[in-house]
């Protein structure tokens, strides 16, 4: 049986609270949520710019994937948080630069967006994910 190991990096933002970045169990990562933050100053960046906001959330989804021995490509589904539906088509459209970017395949992850509270007024977007090797 496989161990499930914990995922660290410091090219992501260290987790707040009682979690790990990510945990990987045989062929599963799972990226826990990411947000807008700076992993070399622990600050949140591009305040008030959602497009700038989920491509740092991204970078740092990335970060922690490529910590677990994947790569981008290997993700197979991303959740989506935002706190209104006005930020909707600014998200979508940086969203779509970058895993476009990061997915030489052309297969592109499946993906739930939701509209929720966030832990931090500074946070427009979250997102989780889950990737799978071979």
């Amino acid at each position: 049986m496989t161990a499930k190991t914990a995922i660290s990096t410091p090219d992501a933002p260290a987790p707040a609270f009682t979690f790990h970045q990510g945990v990987r169990k045989g062929p599963f990562v799972q990226v826990s949520g990411q947000g807008p933050t700076d992993p070399a100053t622990g600050e949140y960046v591009h305040l008030g710019d959602v497009a700038g906001q989920t491509t740092r959330t991204l970078e740092n989804v990335r970060a922690i994937v490529e910590a677990a021995g994947a790569t981008f490509d290997d993700v197979v589904m991303l959740r989506v948080y935002l706190t209104t539906r006005d930020d909707f088509a600014a998200m979508n459209e940086a969203y779509g630069e970058f895993v476009t970017k990061y997915c030489p395949s052309g297969v592109l992850p499946s993906r739930t967006t939701v509209m929720v509270g966030l832990p931090r007024e500074e946070m427009l977007v979250e997102i989780d994910a889950l990737a799978i090797t071979d």
